[in-house]
């Protein structure tokens, strides 16, 4: 089953994901959503997702820890992850290019700076 066109955003904070499932839907995204790394893994292995937003600082497992798991799976080499963090500090932001992320964008959400890590190059 395939949703290509979906973005799941995993987010811990209900608000969070309400938001940037806003921001993407406004630019015409589906969204599903996840509010744990280990639901969002539980949907990963049902669909398969253009991208993820993906939030660093969540309960039980972290984004990056969520990032290194799917990195390490073939199936998931080339799905695009995204950091969803307040983490601004640019060796945290390292810390997570170096996980395997495709691009940060930082809290608070901004449309623009949404639009700009979907459309930056793989």
């Amino acid at each position: 089953m395939s949703k290509l066109d979906t973005i799941l955003v995993v987010d811990d904070d209900e608000i969070n994901r309400k938001v940037a499932g806003l921001f993407l839907q406004r630019m015409g995204w589906k969204t599903d959503q996840a509010s744990s790394a280990y639901e969002a893994l539980e949907q990963l292995q049902q669909h398969d997702y253009h991208c993820v937003l993906l939030d660093i600082s969540m309960p039980g497992m972290s984004g990056i820890e969520l990032c290194c798991k799917l990195r390490a799976e073939p199936r998931w080499q080339d799905l695009r992850l995204i950091a969803y963090t307040a983490h601004a500090m640019s060796d945290e932001q390292d810390a997570m290019l170096k996980a395997g992320f495709n691009a940060i964008v930082t809290k608070p959400l901004t449309r623009d700076s949404l639009v700009a890590a979907l459309a930056m190059p793989e």
